[in-house]
């Protein structure tokens, strides 16, 4: 009798050495639409009302198999094979919440990422970066991450110091310590780009990450370290708001609007020496009608920079709303939308899902724990197939968390007996 065929016998390599055909992880393996913001949930025509359930089990099984063959592709000696292995990971990690799975895998997946980063060019460098980021915000705050960061911090810290290494190895992971942020963005200041002639369009988009990442960091650290990092970069950072390129300059507005609100948090009475100076600099970036610029960037720029001036000249913040589920959480502050906008980047598509059902996401912004709703509540509320199909997921992940603990403690009554 003939023996059936192995199933993972698709991820065979080909004659001759030929790299692997990687099936990238698909929006329908995620069962995730893209999200738009302050919109809810939107209908994808995959979840109409009248279609069958999911079977959570099996489908959760079919998608660990998938993740199984995604980790050993990143040990291909294939570059595109491994980074086409890097971004299907990267993009299940941002479109479900896989704790357990990654928790029984994280030693691996951290050595898969580390080799990936010493051995691989920019942008399979890059990919492994991103999903460094993601593996640490679904391991969430506890000792496993730290232990991700500690292998992986000198690695990432050593690219990102690297004068040699490509520019987009150095822009894709920078949060490591705020010194070496520092010394990265402090040379887009007029004086240090001068001195050493670093004005490329690359070094630019390099800058911005540094002072960005440099930023999110800001917001915590202790309130003695801020006043420092305030009296140090305060009156410099003015001088990027006449940078050329946009980007900068929306950068270091926002970053501006967070000083001075993190100042007056430490300080009520506050006071910058040079305010009507900065103040008529962002009207001017506010009102801006260069006929040279492009009508887009004109529109974007206008927008920030009207927010900046009421952050600094009247202490206001427009508040934002985002929806997930039945839920609604309000960005009232600058800090909470610098940490926001952090998260919705290396997220995408996924921050809503995350936000509803991510325990360390809902901690950072303190949503609480995850809210769990019955099948009655749910058709009471009036929701889409599509979001019951979340908290359907959800539920079940609970259910196989508290078999798990059930099972445990049967163990150990057998091995008393």
């Amino acid at each position: 009798m003939p023996k059936p065929k192995k199933r993972g016998s698709n991820h065979q390599r080909g004659a001759g050495g030929q790299p692997r055909n990687v099936q990238p992880f698909s929006d329908e393996d995620a069962s995730i639409e893209t999200m738009s913001h302050c919109s809810g949930f939107s209908d994808p025509a995959s979840f109409t009302e009248d279609g069958p359930e999911v079977d959570e089990e099996a489908t959760q099984e079919d998608l660990e198999y998938k993740l199984k063959g995604f980790i050993d592709l990143t040990l291909d000696k294939s570059a595109k094979t491994r980074q086409a292995a890097l971004e299907s990971l990267k993009s299940a990690f941002s479109s479900k919440i896989l704790y357990e799975f990654i928790m029984e895998r994280r030693m691996t997946l951290t050595d898969s990422i580390e080799r990936c980063i010493k051995k691989g060019k920019s942008d399979e460098q890059c990919a492994a970066a991103g999903l460094a980021c993601l593996l640490c915000v679904q391991m969430g705050s506890g000792i496993e991450s730290e232990e991700i960061f500690k292998t992986l911090g000198p690695v990432l810290k050593k690219i990102v110091c690297d004068g040699t290494a490509s520019i987009q190895a150095r822009q894709a992971e920078l949060y490591s310590t705020m010194e070496c942020l520092e010394n990265i963005f402090t040379k887009a200041y007029p004086r240090d780009r001068d001195a050493n002639g670093v004005s490329s369009t690359h070094n630019t988009v390099l800058h911005i990450s540094a002072l960005l990442a440099w930023t999110l960091l800001l917001t915590i650290c202790p309130m003695n370290e801020v006043k420092k990092k305030i009296e140090m970069h305060l009156h410099k950072l003015p001088s990027l708001l006449s940078c050329d390129d946009l980007n900068m300059r929306i950068a270091a507005g926002e970053t501006l609007a967070l000083l001075f609100e993190l100042a007056r948090e430490t300080d009520a009475d506050f006071f910058y020496e040079d305010m009507e100076l900065l103040t008529e600099k962002l009207r001017a970036l506010a009102t801006d009608g260069n006929k040279h610029r492009a009508k887009v960037d004109k529109r974007k720029q206008r927008s920030v920079f009207r927010d900046v001036l009421r952050a600094v000249e009247e202490r206001d913040f427009p508040t934002e709303m985002v929806k997930f589920g039945p839920e609604r959480m309000y960005i009232d502050c600058w800090v909470k939308k610098q940490t926001y906008d952090t998260f919705k980047e290396i997220l995408g598509s996924g921050m809503q899902y995350h936000l509803q059902s991510n325990d360390f996401l809902r901690n950072v912004f303190e949503l609480g724990p995850p809210v769990m709703l019955d099948a009655a509540a749910l058709k009471t509320m009036k929701i889409s197939r599509f979001e019951r199909h979340l908290y359907n997921s959800a539920a079940f992940k609970a259910r196989t968390k508290a078999r798990s603990k059930c099972r445990d403690k049967r163990a150990d009554v057998g091995e008393f007996f």
